[in-house]
């Protein structure tokens, strides 16, 4: 494949990993009664592990200083394009938000004009009331020489009339000064959410001229890359970088093997993984599972590549832009780009189990973040070199892979 050629070419700066042998760091058992010996020869074989790792060390910083122009262009594009996305997608969510909050807002003014409108009318009745009453007034009432039980009762009418009017001057003011209040909020929102499709248009401009430098990258990077034989020994290294980095995340949380290859090819994916597994343990979720993007089966985990190595995940072919989704509940342990793999996204489920999201056009989590089954994670693009859009999808453990669809629901 055109697209698994393309990403060894990026491989230069990985070339220097493989200079750790797997058994570098083991100690064969003793089988004489020679501990001291043995317990000196252990040492002196870790102090000189211990020095190859930090000379590894310095010639990787020492690579990485040194590779093309081409690729630090791509990486640095990619990575601008992947952190544009993951703004649009904050932006979007805050004007959805900031949306809720109008409504909220319009639904208070509207029962506040409904409460002024009936203080308004009950204000209309009491005017009408006193003016077909007369509207006595206390020294009228005493001067009439009327009955001390019905003078009374007048009065307190009057007074009643008169609190009932103040209550309602009251009550209308307040009315007016909450509407009044209510107009500024709503005023402020529509300015928050014209600000907020502002910068979603400023950052949307971003990130086309991001793609259009992108694509720039990868066409010198594919002139530099056209020559050359060495696509098999980049591609080998490109997968143990791969391999190291999960190694050393799964040893910061924990450490097994991997059962055999499937085989197939070009199977058409619609069920994608969902919040039907969330809340649930990964270990318990074999034969279960559903793959992370809709498409096509192009590559299986174990299948050979034409490049002579063998897939340790599967190719998913897809459109561009179309959702990632985490097949399992989890927490993000690494989201950046890695030469050979673009950006690359990594959840670590528990258990010593991870899954590995590669080729992504942008990443919309953080290192950190906790996601949910079915949640979106990336969107589907082919960054690092590859040749077609698509997903390039692992499942581990102990770092290790092992084939995905041994776990997904038939």
């Amino acid at each position: 494949m055109r697209h698994a050629r393309r990403l060894t070419a990026l491989g230069l700066g990985a070339a220097l990993l493989a200079g750790v042998p797997a058994g570098a760091a083991r100690n064969d058992a003793p089988t004489k009664p020679d501990a001291a010996a043995k317990s000196t020869q252990s040492k002196a074989e870790l102090e000189a592990l211990r020095g190859r790792i930090d000379a590894l060390q310095k010639n990787l910083s020492a690579a990485e200083e040194s590779r093309g122009e081409a690729a630090d262009q791509l990486r640095e594009s990619e990575k601008a394009v992947s952190e544009a996305q993951r703004s649009l997608y904050a932006l979007a969510q805050q004007a959805k938000a900031t949306q809720g909050e109008l409504d909220g807002v319009a639904q208070r003014e509207r029962a506040a004009r409904g409460a002024l409108a009936e203080q308004e009318a009950l204000a209309g009745q009491l005017l009408r009331l006193q003016y077909f009453q007369g509207a006595p007034d206390r020294l009228r009432i005493l001067l009439e020489g009327r009955d001390a039980a019905q003078v009374a009762r007048h009065l307190e009418y009057l007074a009643y009339i008169q609190r009932a009017r103040a209550g309602l001057i009251s009550d209308l003011r307040k009315g007016a000064e909450t509407l009044a209040g209510l107009q500024r909020e709503a005023a402020e929102r529509r300015e928050q959410l014209a600000a907020n499709q502002a910068e979603q248009a400023g950052v949307t401009r971003q990130l086309e001229n991001e793609r259009a430098t992108r694509a720039v990258a990868l066409k010198r990077i594919a002139g530099e890359v056209a020559k050359g034989k060495r696509e098999i020994d980049r591609l080998k290294k490109d997968e143990a970088r791969l391999t190291r980095l999960v190694e050393e995340l799964a040893r910061a949380l924990a450490a097994k093997p991997a059962p055999p290859p499937a085989k197939g090819k070009g199977k058409t994916i619609d069920q994608v993984a969902d919040a039907s597994l969330s809340a649930k343990s990964f270990v318990t979720l074999k034969g279960r599972l559903k793959l992370p993007v809709r498409g096509e089966l192009v590559s299986r985990f174990g299948a050979a590549r034409e490049e002579g190595a063998t897939w340790k995940g599967l190719f998913i072919r897809a459109e561009t832009g179309e959702p990632v989704r985490a097949v399992a509940d989890g927490q993000v342990v690494y989201s950046d780009w890695l030469r050979g793999f673009g950006n690359l996204l990594i959840l670590d489920h528990g258990r010593r189990y991870m899954s590995l999201y590669a080729y992504n056009d942008g990443l919309l989590r953080q290192v950190g973040d906790t996601v949910k089954s079915g949640d979106t994670i990336a969107n589907v693009g082919q960054s690092g070199g590859a040749g077609e859009s698509g997903l390039y999808f692992e499942l581990r453990h102990d770092g290790r892979a092992f084939d995905p669809l041994q776990w997904v629901a038939p």
